[in-house]
């Protein structure tokens, strides 16, 4: 995913739209995550009309307030608006926490015929080894919301995070999915070292046994 991107500028979209222009930067907010291409245009009002419900199944699977921990989703903007102007009223429509690339980014039209893409709007959903894991998943979306992303998480074989939707959540305190076989090998180890300090002790009280029937051999009788 990093190689991707490696060598060009990653926008926030955010109020100062902040640049992720260091590969540390674009490393730390794109490993070990699926990334979602929205390829899309302000002039379509299908992308219009798309944007609000993208914004919303963002929102859902990343907000605190909806789940205890924020899905290893990021969602990236590639406009294919004809302006600065359409790209930044679509950008209004979108989460606070998604990326773009900037409108002088020629990259963007790069993209474009990377993923084939030859509608808009167009979600193309990547692993993170760069891999397509879905072409368009605008449909998804639609039809399944963030239940979805569940599938996306255990296709993809993400590393060792952990997705619950808040109302689902019984335990809060979010185990991994490695966290049975951990704590069976913590089991493991625990009960060894019982053990170790159970045979040091008897080791112990032999030892202080002999000493004694020593001390008792080399008294005189006399």
């Amino acid at each position: 995913m990093v190689d991707l991107f490696s060598d060009h500028v990653l926008v926030k979209n955010n109020k100062d739209q902040d640049e992720l222009d260091t590969e540390r930067e674009i490393v730390l907010r794109l490993q070990n995550r699926i990334l979602m291409l929205f390829f899309a245009s302000a002039e379509s009002e299908t992308c219009q009309q798309f944007a609000p419900t993208l914004h919303d199944f963002f929102k859902k699977l990343t907000d605190e307030f909806y789940v205890e921990r924020s899905a290893q989703l990021v969602l990236l903007y590639i406009s294919l608006d004809q302006s600065e102007e359409q790209l930044e009223n679509l950008l209004k429509e979108l989460p606070k926490k998604s990326l773009f690339l900037a409108h002088d980014d020629p990259y963007r039209r790069e993209l474009e015929a990377m993923f084939n893409v030859e509608e808009l709007p167009t979600v193309v959903v990547l692993r993170p080894d760069c891999s397509v894991l879905i072409p368009n998943a605008v449909e998804e979306i639609i039809r399944l919301g963030p239940d979805c992303y569940q599938n996306w998480h255990e296709a993809a074989e993400l590393i060792d995070r952990n997705f619950l939707i808040t109302e689902d959540v019984q335990d809060k305190s979010m185990r991994s999915f490695s966290d049975p076989v951990r704590r069976l090998k913590y089991k493991v180890e625990d009960e060894k070292k019982k053990n170790k300090k159970k045979k040091q002790a008897c080791s112990k009280d032999r030892e202080a046994e002999a000493g004694a029937n020593d001390k008792d051999e080399g008294r005189s009788l006399w």
